[in-house]
């Protein structure tokens, strides 16, 4: 299970990223994720939950962004969007591609940082 590490990746580099700029915690963190990927996400949001506790991501939420499969198709010239992952062929016009454009992201796009800790009533 790779999301282990993936999720620990995760946690250690937003929670450098906040402690580098002046965060108390972290509310959200923002992951952008294509099908290609080879992350199943139940997997990673379980592992997340997992090694937040205790860390500055503790309560944090994860969050999704979806990236398409788009290849580059040379008969349209151009690139187009895949309704799947089972059929590398374009959905205009048929032709077989392999010209991979996106969907194999796994990045972290934004940190959600508190600046300030909020006062207890």
């Amino acid at each position: 299970m790779h999301e282990l590490s993936i999720a620990n990746s995760l946690v250690e580099i937003a929670s450098e990223h906040a402690r580098a700029n002046g965060g108390q915690r972290i509310l959200a963190i923002t992951v952008r994720v294509g099908p290609l990927s080879c992350v199943h996400k139940s997997a990673l949001e379980f592992s997340f939950d997992l090694l937040k506790q205790g860390t500055m991501l503790e309560g944090a939420q994860l969050k999704w962004l979806d990236v398409p499969v788009t290849v580059f198709c040379p008969t349209c010239e151009r690139e187009v969007e895949l309704p799947g992952i089972q059929r590398f062929r374009c959905p205009e016009c048929d032709t077989p591609s392999g010209d991979i454009r996106s969907g194999r992201e796994l990045d972290l796009e934004t940190i959600e940082i508190c600046q300030q800790a909020t006062a207890d009533a």
